[in-house]
């Protein structure tokens, strides 16, 4: 049985990957078996829900009790300190969306993983929307010469920024983009913000791209959106998140585990950590 610790359990995604392997066990073999965070009241309740009996209090005191570990802090500037104790001991690590929250920390992710020979994962539930397959270029509509990705985020959100949604926004961008490599510190973004908007504009891949982040009101959360403009065509979708949002992400990462190897490179897991500090930083300049 593959052996997995949760980590970051104050994250509601923490109840899906609950649900998907102990509850419907859609993944024979695999188990849910810790709980990092101490006897919480959350915690119990997972507990509860899972049928799981082991809650630690650190990620390092789960030691040989798991065979891998899912990261899921809704403060993606705590992975790096949650995954480290895993990823040295050569476990695999889910790390939820963001990476990281830094290039520096997510550099460091990945060259923990590398060192230990560790499979490592991350990705926004956005690259699997079924919408984005509407996206792709082809002789008809010419080349891709505009791409807009608007959707929900807070600058100002106490879970490291934009990082905490707006990560999706950007995956989704480098996903229809055929994921192309975004290399700290040479993306040249222009991020404004008015109000409860933030619009930030650069070019990626030869491609224009505007990413539009809104502070979601009380109550209220704008719908993820992409609109695509080529040169014969035009294209525009909602990106719908089913209820079952996590389960291809979690999928993938079973799959890379029993294969020992990640099918995502280290550039296109920093590209996504890269494109964002770059229109964050851009953000800050012009805020100062």
């Amino acid at each position: 049985m593959l052996r997995i610790g949760l980590i970051g359990t104050e994250n509601s995604h923490i109840t899906h990957f609950t649900r998907f392997l102990n509850v419907e066990e859609r993944h024979p073999g695999v188990r849910a078996t810790a709980l990092v965070g101490g006897p919480s009241p959350r915690n119990r309740e997972l507990a509860e829900l899972g049928a799981i009996e082991r809650i630690v209090q650190e990620p390092a005191d789960l030691g040989d009790e798991v065979d891998a570990a899912i990261v899921s802090s809704r403060d993606g500037g705590k992975h790096l300190e949650h995954a480290r104790p895993l990823l040295e001991a050569g476990k695999a690590v889910l790390v939820d969306k963001p990476l990281a929250a830094s290039v520096a920390d997510a550099q460091e992710l990945l060259a923990l993983a590398e060192r230990s020979g560790a499979v490592m994962l991350s990705c926004s539930a956005l690259r699997f929307v079924p919408e984005l397959p509407d996206f792709a270029a082809s002789q008809e509509t010419g080349r891709l010469r505009h791409l807009h990705v608007s959707g929900p985020a807070d600058p100002d959100s106490e879970y490291a920024g934009l990082f905490f949604y707006g990560i999706h926004h950007v995956e989704a961008a480098l996903e229809i983009l055929g994921n192309p490599t975004v290399a700290p510190g040479e993306l040249e973004v222009r991020a404004m913000r008015s109000a409860d908007t933030v619009v930030a504009s650069c070019e990626i891949a030869g491609t224009q791209v505007t990413f539009t982040f809104l502070t979601p009101g009380e109550g209220t959360r704008t719908p993820f959106h992409a609109t695509a403009v080529y040169e014969n065509a035009a294209v525009a979708r909602p990106l719908t998140l089913g209820g079952d949002y996590n389960a291809p992400a979690l999928a993938e990462f079973l799959q890379a585990v029993e294969s020992g190897a990640s099918p995502r490179s280290p550039q296109a897991l920093l590209s996504p950590v890269a494109t964002l500090s770059a229109i964050t930083e851009s953000l800050e300049r012009n805020a100062s």
